[in-house]
């Protein structure tokens, strides 16, 4: 009898089991439809502004500077755990790394809110000792790292020929695109790049990422030194390129350089930029830099040389208050609204052309500065200016923000979504304008005195493969469709 009542019990369980599902179906259904519906729009929309221009039948040509490295990929959480490492340890910025303690105390500091971050390693065992145990762990995967060949491989990726400046070993330049040509010295071991990646909603402890990043840690002694500089310099007069970009100059950062010679290599770079053809556009990828020193001497030697500025969210903050006399800021909010954003590059973009008019003009005038972040693209092209398409290249940015991270070239709707808010104001000041978030054309583009700014939302991939080289990709995919 009780037998009977139990199976008469679970009997009535699965119908209540199947009647609950087929409730909240039938409730959710239509909501999800929406979301999926929406989705669908934007992507197809985004797809159709970036399709409205196409790379010539002459290939651009566009020369990308310094250095490479081979990128080891790792789960950082798994390699902390791995080697022992502490939560206790409470968050604590470091500039660089001499201990087991400090990366703890660092990785815990950005690991929490989220936020990209690059630290040199002093001890080169300390160093030693996170390969050979970044080699042990499952899933590790190596990749062609550095700012300079990741930019190169995207630009050829999207149709361009690219002379690359950097020192390779005879095996990195194999996996190179036939479109990439070196300028640079042999070396036979590359130098190695650990790459500590965690997706949003990652556990060390008692702290939680708030979004999938990286932190990178090396102990890099090539790089810093811009080797291939000057073979660079030799190929690229007779390469003749539409466009120079420069990248990787946070090697430099806190590397125990000895007296001078960090500003020594900075002045041979000014000349080489300052040389180049007045035609000839000059980009500048940021970086994570927290040496103060080195931030004031590429605001010297090197931006001024620039008409073209890349960065993220971090990186922008950190650059504006530096240029208004106060201290560099280590860590900013990783997901800024977009008009905080806005009124930040608008104050960058002022700030540094009005250092070009002080400097009677030496140099070049900033015309364009691009910002990625996790939720949208933003532009700001100075109207007249050499920077063309900069809708399309809005919406090719953020496009190539969700193939890579995905690790895909097709985008799935279903491995997305969008958290960029449904309407932004274009300021923070009172009484700003409101812009919707329209599907049928999500990118929105206006203008202000004598530039155009365009902010489209991203994609934002679910299921994360990679964010390192997110930035160096995003940059690219933008640039192609500009020069």
């Amino acid at each position: 009898m009780e037998r009977g009542h139990g199976v008469s019990f679970m009997k009535y369980g699965s119908f209540a089991s199947i009647f609950v599902f087929l409730l909240a179906y039938w409730f959710r259904s239509p909501q999800n439809s929406v979301l999926d519906d929406r989705l669908d729009t934007v992507l197809s929309s985004l797809l159709r502004a970036e399709s409205k221009v196409g790379i010539s039948t002459v290939r651009p040509r566009v020369a990308i500077g310094f250095g490479g490295c081979v990128d080891l990929i790792v789960d950082g959480v798994s390699l902390l755990d791995k080697m022992g490492l502490s939560t206790t340890e409470r968050p604590l910025h470091h500039d660089y790394i001499e201990n087991t303690q400090q990366l703890a105390q660092s990785f815990a500091y950005f690991f929490a809110p989220g936020a990209a971050s690059e630290r040199f390693v002093l001890n080169e065992t300390l160093f030693s000792e996170l390969v050979e145990a970044s080699r042990e762990l499952p899933g590790n995967r190596w990749s062609v790292g550095g700012n300079a060949p990741v930019m190169a491989s995207r630009m050829a990726t999207e149709g361009c020929d690219v002379l690359l400046g950097g020192s390779f070993s005879p095996d990195f330049t194999e996996v190179l695109s036939q479109h990439i040509t070196v300028a640079g010295n042999v070396v036979e071991e590359p130098d190695i790049h650990l790459i500590l990646e965690y997706p949003a909603g990652a556990t060390w402890g008692q702290y939680t990422s708030r979004r999938a990043n990286r932190y990178i840690v090396h102990s890099d002694d090539h790089n810093p030194y811009l080797a291939s500089m000057e073979d660079f310099a030799q190929k690229l007069q007779d390469f003749e390129p539409d466009l120079l970009v420069v990248g990787g100059l946070q090697m430099m950062d806190n590397f125990p350089f000895k007296s001078e010679e960090r500003e020594a290599l900075l002045s041979r770079l000014a000349d080489l930029l300052s040389s180049s053809s007045p035609q000839m556009g000059v980009h500048f990828e940021m970086a994570s830099f927290v040496d103060e020193d080195l931030m004031k001497d590429l605001l010297r030697l090197v931006v001024p040389h620039a008409d073209s500025l890349g960065m993220n969210e971090q990186e922008l903050p950190n650059l504006l208050s530096l240029l208004k006399g106060s201290n560099i800021t280590v860590l900013s909010d990783p997901n800024p609204r977009v008009a905080t954003v806005l009124d930040q590059m608008r104050e960058l973009y002022r700030l540094l052309n009005q250092r070009h008019r002080d400097a009677d003009a030496r140099g070049k005038p900033l015309t364009r500065l691009h910002v990625h972040t996790l939720a949208f693209q933003a532009m700001i092209v100075t109207q007249g200016s050499q920077w063309k398409n900069t809708m399309s290249a809005t919406a090719k940015a953020s496009l190539t923000a969700n193939r890579h991270v995905c690790g895909s070239p097709d985008i799935d709707p279903s491995k997305a979504r969008l958290i960029m808010d449904d309407s932004f104001s274009i300021s923070r000041q009172e009484g700003s304008q409101r812009i919707p978030l329209e599907e049928s054309r999500p990118v929105s583009c206006w203008h202000e005195k004598d530039y155009q700014i365009c902010v489209a939302p991203v994609l934002v991939c679910t299921e994360v493969y990679q964010t390192a080289g997110g930035g160096d990709n995003i940059s690219a995919a933008g640039l192609v469709l500009q020069i």
